[in-house]
């Protein structure tokens, strides 16, 4: 089976360099536009199932690769982004400044335990909530399937899919509507593209915006 995991589109936060986590916003124009560049890419691909985060950006970006295929986008919880707790909202200087301890651990090899301030999830929080679906892909019959979701979630699934400790979690390159193939057969996993942008190019913004 192959896997095509996706990240949603440019929201404003991401836009304006801001720490995004379950507050609920919607694509920017220029993100719509992002989002109908992932469905062109992958328009002539058999996809069986899009599975998304129930957060509205998800949604668009799957509804967008979703196309004329009706009926296959499946929201699902466990892709919601990581909890972020006090720190949604703000640019990286501020959350230095807020919370200097939490981010020398969040910088240090204890990253994945690293709860995020204000009752928010830690890295180990996110896998926790992954662990059934990366054994319904593992198992899955379909032929494709893509999975649209975000910044941490993402990566995290990516770590438990190939095996990667959490902590390397900074390896891993996810940009906005950037799209990662896995190749997923006889319980084996490889990967064919990573943090492929190509169909963003021509759009007038550099595709590696992110979050922190």
């Amino acid at each position: 089976m192959i896997v095509y995991l996706v990240r949603h589109a440019e929201t404003a936060y991401n836009r304006d360099g801001r720490g995004l986590g379950r507050t609920d916003v919607r694509l920017t124009p220029f993100g719509e536009s992002q989002a109908a560049a992932v469905g062109r890419r992958l328009a002539a691909s058999p996809i069986d199932r899009v599975l998304c985060s129930p957060l509205a950006r998800a949604r668009q970006t799957a509804l967008a690769i979703a196309g004329e295929r009706p009926g296959i986008v499946e929201p699902r919880d466990e892709l919601i982004e990581m909890d972020v707790g006090a720190t949604d909202g703000m640019a990286l200087p501020e959350l230095r400044a807020a919370y200097p301890e939490f981010m020398d651990r969040w910088s240090g090899v204890d990253c994945a335990s690293a709860r995020m301030p204000g009752g928010g999830e830690s890295l180990e929080d996110v896998a926790v909530r992954l662990r059934p679906l990366m054994a319904e892909l593992r198992s899955a019959e379909d032929t494709a399937v893509a999975v649209v979701s975000h910044n941490f979630t993402l990566k995290v699934l990516l770590c438990g899919l190939l095996g990667l400790e959490l902590a390397r979690f900074r390896a891993l390159t996810v940009d906005l509507a950037s799209l990662t193939t896995l190749s997923l057969r006889e319980g084996r996993v490889s990967v064919r593209a990573m943090n492929d942008c190509c169909h963003l190019f021509g759009l007038n913004l550099d595709p590696g915006q992110r979050s922190f």
